[in-house]
């Protein structure tokens, strides 16, 4: 069985994409970036705070498809600037300091909007 958890992105429709798609026990999170309900840029040159709007949308998905952030096993973030690890691993690791997923964080040249700072991606696996 294969489920979906819907995008809020303005760009869900022009790409053809769900934010999250659950298949078996096997949960992957698309690339979720600091977008707003109202489509807009969340807190613009602020790369916590964009982190944690990813985050909160990251868990929003999960929990749509039956599964929670403890559920991760892997995750990805892009950022356009590496300087800006810090801030944004901090925010990840509030998130899984205890779940201790397999995790990667690299530069990317940009992202469709020039104002978002970074993106994750994460795979979960739900064992219960």
């Amino acid at each position: 069985m294969r489920i979906h958890a819907e995008s809020t992105s303005p760009y869900a429709p022009i790409v053809g994409f769900s934010r999250a798609v659950r298949v078996g026990n096997h949960v992957s999170v698309g690339g979720t970036a600091p977008i707003a309900p109202d489509g807009s840029t969340v807190a613009p040159g602020d790369p916590a705070a964009q982190a944690e709007c990813c985050m909160q949308t990251i868990q929003r998905a999960l929990h749509e498809v039956g599964a929670q952030m403890r559920h991760v096993v892997r995750t990805r973030a892009m950022l356009t600037d590496i300087a800006h690890w810090e801030p944004i691993a901090k925010v990840h690791g509030k998130h899984f300091a205890d779940v201790r997923p397999a995790s990667t964080i690299v530069q990317v040249t940009s992202f469709i909007d020039p104002e978002w700072l970074v993106e994750f991606e994460v795979d979960a696996i739900v064992e219960d």
